[in-house]
């Protein structure tokens, strides 16, 4: 039997240590099994058009589906190859309506859409190093833009620093990967996948401050908070914790909005080493901590948190603030259900979450079903 466990410190003050506090430790060696349908062919394109990777997905108050696909057709470039980016509107019954962005200079190599409470759709461009705020359709006007692309490709190149190298700016991301905002639409950005930090804006795009680094876990994942690798996602609570995916480092880091260190949350029910997954066996030795690929929180109250991982490609559903565990779902596999790279996450009510199956080339609408199958793992 395994224990969930939600690792917790303080700060004492900006120049004091971390001080270690008893960890609250969670039941988890029963986790139930989620009754769940993942309707067929949720979003309609029209006959001819076909999804590639697909990265992200949003949903809006009014339904509107937002997907960031990935064609591969695209040829305004180059970045490091020709860029790739489509944003695809649906309406609320999953019609294709058009695409949004054409031709706006910060979409390149896409990584992530988000709506706000506003309905303003944001998109961070990890090739362009562009974080965009977009109007509610059907405008879809760039009303705001943080960070810059580079001016070439050449520049891109030399300019870009290995993690070891990274030297974050105000105002500049490296790989800028999701955005999110607190309850005074303060503007929180993951970046990324060379500066590993977190950078803070205010509602208006003014530069407030960073936190973290490029770090490993250590021997074990609850060592060496603020020490990020590759801050893949990013949520913020009606409490204003902010939850980042620290997907090289196999946990789920939470702050106060401020940057303060709070606690971690780890995705570790015991799985089956053995299943093969999609695209790369999984080490006999791997660890139960999986890696949390993308997150949603719920609106409404109260409000849930939705992970995902790579592998064993698992949905979990959890409290929040607590980070429990109460429900999980899902295999990697291509089959419906079954998940192969998911890549982001929407959640516009606890019973209902849209999936971006990445390497899939799909979206998956995924419908919780009444009970759970309670199962010992």
């Amino acid at each position: 039997m395994r224990r969930f466990h939600v690792v917790s410190f303080a700060v004492l003050a900006a120049a004091a240590p971390l001080v270690a506090q008893q960890p609250a430790v969670v039941d988890n060696s029963r986790v139930p099994t989620l009754q769940f349908e993942s309707v067929p062919d949720p979003l309609k394109l029209p006959p001819g058009m076909n999804f590639g990777e697909i990265l992200s997905v949003a949903v809006n108050s009014k339904g509107t589906v937002v997907v960031l696909n990935h064609p591969g057709t695209a040829t305004s470039g180059p970045l490091f190859g020709n860029a790739t980016t489509q944003l695809m509107e649906f309406d609320a019954g999953g019609k294709y309506v058009g695409d949004i962005g054409k031709g706006v200079y910060g979409l390149g190599y896409a990584h992530s859409v988000r709506f706000d409470r506003y309905d303003n759709l944001w998109v961070v461009d990890k090739g362009t190093n562009s974080t965009m705020k977009l109007s509610p359709g059907p405008a879809w006007r760039v009303l705001l833009n943080l960070g810059r692309r580079p001016e070439g490709y050449d520049s891109w190149r030399f300019e870009r620093p290995t993690q070891a190298e990274a030297r974050a700016g105000e105002g500049t991301f490296n790989g800028a990967t999701d955005v999110a905002w607190d309850s005074d639409d303060n503007i929180y950005v993951s970046d990324g996948y060379v500066n590993s930090r977190i950078a803070k804006f205010d509602k208006h795009g003014n530069w407030i401050r960073s936190w973290g680094q490029f770090g490993r876990g250590g021997d074990h994942a609850n060592e060496n908070p603020g020490s990020i690798n590759n801050p893949h996602n990013i949520a913020i609570d009606a409490q204003n914790n902010v939850y980042i995916a620290d997907r090289g480092n196999r946990r789920i880091q939470v702050f106060d909005r401020d940057g303060t260190f709070k606690k971690f949350i780890f995705q570790n029910v015991p799985y089956d080493k053995k299943h093969h997954p999609t695209l790369a066996p999984v080490p006999t030795n791997a660890p139960d901590e999986s890696a949390p690929w993308a997150l949603c929180i719920t609106r409404g109250t109260p409000q849930y948190m939705f992970t995902i991982d790579s592998e064993p490609g698992r949905l979990y559903k959890m409290t929040l603030p607590e980070g429990k565990i109460v429900g999980m779902l899902g295999i990697s596999g291509h089959e419906l259900g079954q998940f192969n790279w998911p890549h982001g996450l929407a959640c516009p009510n606890e019973n209902t979450v849209y999936v971006a199956d990445m390497n899939n080339w799909r979206v998956q609408k995924i419908v919780l079903k009444g009970g759970a199958t309670t199962a010992s793992r």
